[in-house]
């Protein structure tokens, strides 16, 4: 059986909060950010991320590369527990992951050259190289994402949206890290250049043998790009399977809800599906109902739902395809 690159095991993520009009004595609150998260992924795939807003998907990706306050079992290759590393161990392990952010133009300092932007993960991790085997890579690398070389001392505002984010997926590629987190790359972008900007992701990890966790809102980009996809809800995976599974046949019913909301490019279709809709507004993280978080908006819930937290169990004897319902369909 094949090691993952990176496990996780009951992760969870807390934050503990006080209001500006607290007394002292004012109990505390405690949000539960992501609450016993788990999942793997081996080298070359690209695990897809999806949920609504505030259902936890960029509190995962800053809790993978400790920029969150998680607990839990975090394994990097069956080794290292990520979780235990001290601050400058996680320092320098951290030039194995590298994020690609939502906003491209917001994600580069604009007082700073398009070089120096792509060259600043070297000086902090390649102290031994050159100034100018700096300069040679940082050229190699926007040629690579498909920028011109000789830009190498533009500004970030003389670039396009898309531009940036190659230059942001540049700056990602330049310590040639084994996992690449993908944290809504194409959501500010037009529709032709998100094209452009996955199709790039999918040649790079073909090219290159990249782990991609890319997360997103549009579930139609998350299939186009991903090998297997997990839901969240609340800080909690409702499901988790193969790309093709999970479109075909998914089994929770907020799953449902999300892929019956994509739209399809065929009036004939599109007009012929009633669209399943969500009763009810997503509850509060600080106040999640009891039992399964999604029972309250849940076209399916029983007293059972109320009582009881599912757990996450595989539906497949490969055990490829885990759904958290007491009823699965």
């Amino acid at each position: 059986m094949t090691t993952p690159l990176i496990k996780a095991r009951g992760l969870n993520v807390e934050y503990t909060l006080r209001s500006d009009g607290d007394m002292p004595w004012t109990p505390r609150k405690t949000l539960q950010a992501l609450s016993n998260v788990d999942f793997h992924i081996n080298k070359g795939e690209t695990l897809g991320i999806v949920g609504e807003s505030g259902c936890g998907k960029s509190t995962l990706a800053r809790a993978l590369i400790g920029l969150a306050p998680a607990s839990g079992q975090l394994t990097w290759k069956g080794q290292i527990e990520m979780l235990e590393l001290d601050k400058k161990s996680m320092r320098a392990f951290r030039a194995n992951l590298q994020m690609i952010f939502q906003d491209p133009l917001a994600a580069l300092n604009p007082r700073l050259k398009v070089g120096q932007i792509i060259a600043e993960p070297l000086k902090t991790h390649r102290k031994d190289l050159s100034r100018h085997a700096i300069r040679q890579r940082v050229k190699a690398a926007m040629e690579t994402v498909g920028l011109l070389s000789n830009q190498i001392n533009r500004y970030p505002h003389e670039f396009s949206g898309g531009q940036c984010q190659r230059i942001g997926i540049a700056r990602a590629l330049i310590l040639e890290p084994e996992l690449i987190i993908c944290d809504e790359p194409v959501s500010a972008l037009d529709v032709s250049i998100q094209a452009q900007v996955i199709n790039l992701l999918m040649d790079l990890q073909q090219r290159l043998g990249l782990t991609l966790i890319f997360i997103a809102h549009d579930l139609s980009v998350v299939r186009h790009i991903s090998t297997r996809v997990m839901v969240l809800y609340l800080g909690r995976v409702m499901e988790i399977a193969n790309r093709n599974d999970i479109y075909k046949n998914p089994k929770h019913p907020y799953t449902q809800a999300l892929i019956n909301a994509v739209p399809v490019p065929d009036p004939s279709v599109q007009t012929n599906t009633l669209p399943m809709l969500l009763e009810g507004e997503l509850p509060s993280p600080l106040t999640p109902p009891s039992g399964c978080v999604f029972r309250s908006r849940c076209p399916k819930a029983k007293a059972l739902c109320a009582d009881e937290t599912p757990a996450l169990q595989s539906q497949t004897e490969e055990e490829s395809h885990a759904v958290a319902c007491h009823f699965p369909d």
